[in-house]
């Protein structure tokens, strides 16, 4: 059972519900011609890297005659995976001995995955696995823009909180985190070296802005919950990773303060009393095409 990633790296719910955002409908009509997919053939798409479900449970949407497989390594990923999308085969697996035939997928896809993937494994498995003609779609998170909204500043008890945390996190060296980042040049160059042909490159941008009158109430305050839920994981992940460094009582403080400060935004926003943070998603999308 593996949930290196979950435990010590990024927690379920705060993965899940950022990408619900990032993959809402709302921004399906920037994806879509991007992804150049048809939408009324039975595909097979895998997803490689599918975390707790969230684009998988989008792809299954927005291409409602295809058969939709997430594969992820993180047990606790799958298993959320499975209770919160429907209709999605959901499976354990390694992105670089992927447990698929020759050939079996029309499409696979990615987010955010090369970037920890030695890259003639992460294209070749995909190249394997993907029928003569095949797609492969590979997302990529890029600078975008992110503006706090005021009442949610860092008091020195937090800044004093996470000055000694960073003194216990080595996961990003431990596991491999971002070891193979590839710039918005070289990523495409790679997805040709690797064999595939037909390379095109478009962006999206995802704006995440709660007081934009174009969200409803609900999306607004889905964003303010996903951005708790960011701010609250990495209580979690420094508890898990240095267990009995920061006491009970101490942890039980910061998440206190944390929700305090995110009531304050969501009262705020509920006044009308507008802040206008925002985070925009820069998001990179590489197709390639498996030569038949």
């Amino acid at each position: 059972m593996n949930t290196i990633w979950s435990s010590l790296i990024q927690g379920t719910e705060t993965l899940y519900y950022s990408r619900k955002l990032r993959f809402d409908d709302l921004f399906c009509a920037q994806f879509l011609p991007l992804f150049s997919l048809p939408t009324d053939k039975p595909l097979k798409i895998l997803e490689i890297g599918c975390g707790p479900g969230a684009l998988a449970g989008a792809l299954h949407r927005w291409y409602p005659s295809a058969e939709i497989t997430g594969i992820d390594r993180d047990s606790t990923f799958i298993e959320f995976a499975r209770a919160h999308e429907s209709g999605i085969d959901f499976c354990e697996g390694d992105a670089t001995a992927l447990p698929f035939g020759d050939g079996t997928f029309d499409v696979t896809i990615s987010n955010t995955v090369s970037e920890h993937i030695e890259p003639s494994a992460f294209f070749g498995e995909q190249l394997r696995v993907l029928k003569p003609g095949g797609i492969c779609l590979v997302l990529s998170s890029r600078k975008g823009i992110n503006i706090a909204a005021p009442c949610l500043a860092s008091t020195p008890k937090e800044q004093a909180f996470w000055q000694k945390a960073e003194q216990y996190d080595d996961s990003f060296e431990r596991y491999a985190i971002c070891k193979y980042p590839l710039s918005e040049a070289e990523l495409p160059k790679a997805m040709e070296q690797y064999g595939f042909s037909a390379v095109s490159v478009g962006y999206a941008a995802v704006d995440l802005t709660p007081d934009n009158p174009r969200f409803s109430p609900e999306l607004a305050h889905a964003i303010i919950h996903a951005q708790r839920q960011t701010a609250l994981n990495p209580l979690d992940t420094v508890s898990n990773m240095a267990p009995g460094v920061f006491p009970a009582e101490e942890l039980e403080e910061m998440r206190k303060l944390i929700d305090e400060k995110f009531d304050r935004r969501a009262a705020l926003y509920d006044r009308g009393e507008k802040q206008w943070d925002t985070n925009v998603n820069i998001i990179m999308v590489v197709r390639g095409i498996k030569q038949a």
